[in-house]
């Protein structure tokens, strides 16, 4: 049986290019003075510097993580460990406030529930449209003198939905500004002007979408390796330096969640994997390269993909709005009245993958999250997420539409 792949959303296969600068890297340990540390050093600087260069930051502003997961809780945990260690937070109306998107991936929103369950925070979830688009307004209303952080995705994971990044950081610029011509407001606790700060998860963002973090305005960003044909196990985290600042005083804005030898300009402690690393360069200067030509191919993909589909099932909708908008590379499909786990399995029956969501539960099934958001439970229990990428192909999709006028016939007759 030919398999064909249409989960790009939840990882891409390793490029044969980016295997071989990794199978030709040194194994030495870049934290040993020795000539095999040495060269395993330059490897890693050589690295930092081309993923700096494509996000337009300073190399020291990129730090190497083991995932994603792990870069958006050591922006979360540590700053509102930063903060708390700075600060009395013991009244309810003086907790630290953290805003993020109902749509935020579970690395984000499961992190910031946690931190509010154990008494460390107060989350406010901002909804979505119908379209998946964040409410600007309301992030508007919710922004105080407490609050910390904005932690708003760029391109959702399960719907292909794109977030005005820009102009959220503007909104966010202007608050800090405005916080600059107003006094110390005593009965609040006030974390002081340079906070709210901006985090974006720019992960199913960076193949497609210029990810330049001066132009987006944040001071936080998080990439991973294996969405862009690099190696699982790597992601990385920028964060913005002030000019002037030292390593030991960025670590009063954000503690290091993971301590004890200092790696990583003593923002992330652990010997550092570095084929991993120059696994991740090399993928990310492929993807920005690519990056046009294979957004327009994911286009056609996505609307000839779709065409398909309401041909085999008239009344099958899109998520998020018309096939021309969002992502090119995700798209997230309605088809009323089948059971969407019943059609996952009969597809991977025929041998095509796709999913009904996120790829972050353990193998454990349920209805996207960010479906139910924008139209609800039920419907949410009926979609399925199609993503393509690099080894795709119109005969894949021509399978796809086969394959499902078979099944969909069976409930529409």
């Amino acid at each position: 049986m030919r398999k064909i792949y249409l989960d790009y959303a939840a990882t891409s296969p390793l490029d044969a290019r980016v295997r071989r600068v990794m199978n030709a890297t040194s194994f030495g340990n870049p934290n040993s003075l020795h000539a095999f540390g040495q060269e395993a050093q330059r490897t890693l600087d050589a690295a930092r510097t081309a993923v700096a260069g494509l996000l337009g930051a300073e190399s020291r502003e990129v730090i190497f993580t083991g995932s994603a997961t792990e870069a958006n809780n050591a922006v979360l945990r540590g700053i509102v460990g930063a903060v708390r260690e700075n600060a009395d937070g013991t009244r309810r109306d003086a907790l630290p406030k953290i805003i993020i998107s109902a749509i935020e991936h579970e690395s984000v929103y499961e992190t910031a529930r946690a931190l509010e369950k154990s008494g460390a925070v107060e989350c406010v979830i901002i909804p979505v449209d119908e379209h998946g688009t964040v409410d600007i307004k309301k992030i508007e209303k919710v922004l105080d003198d407490r609050t910390i952080l904005v932690s708003v995705m760029y391109v959702n994971n399960e719907t292909g939905s794109v977030q005005p990044i820009v102009k959220i950081s503007e909104l966010i610029k202007g608050f800090r500004n405005s916080k600059l011509q107003k006094p110390n407001n005593k009965q609040t606790q006030n974390y002081g002007t340079k906070y709210p700060l901006f985090h974006c998860d720019a992960v199913q963002a960076f193949q497609y979408f210029d990810c330049d973090v001066n132009a987006l305005g944040v001071d936080f960003l998080t990439l991973s390796a294996h969405k862009i044909y690099g190696p699982k196990g790597v992601g990385v985290l920028y964060i913005r330096n002030k000019e002037g600042i030292t390593d030991s005083e960025r670590q009063k804005d954000i503690i290091p969640i993971i301590t004890g030898g200092g790696q990583e300009f003593g923002m992330r402690s652990g010997t550092q994997n570095v084929p991993g690393i120059v696994g991740f360069s090399e993928a990310a200067t492929s993807a920005v390269a690519m990056r046009e030509k294979n957004a327009e191919k994911m286009c056609v993909l996505k609307k000839k993909t779709f065409d398909l589909i309401r041909d085999a099932y008239p009344r099958a909708e899109l998520n998020g709005g018309r096939k021309d908008e969002g992502s090119p590379h995700i798209m997230n499909v309605w088809l009323p009245g089948i059971p969407s786990e019943l059609l996952l399995i009969q597809l991977d029956q025929e041998g095509i993958a796709v999913s009904g969501g996120s790829a972050c539960h353990a193998r454990a099934p349920r209805p996207s999250r960010t479906v139910a958001a924008m139209h609800g439970d039920a419907r949410a229990k009926e979609s399925v997420r199609i993503s393509f990428g690099r080894g795709t192909t119109f005969a894949d999709v021509r399978a796809l539409g086969r394959i499902l006028r078979e099944i969909l016939g069976r409930y529409s007759s």
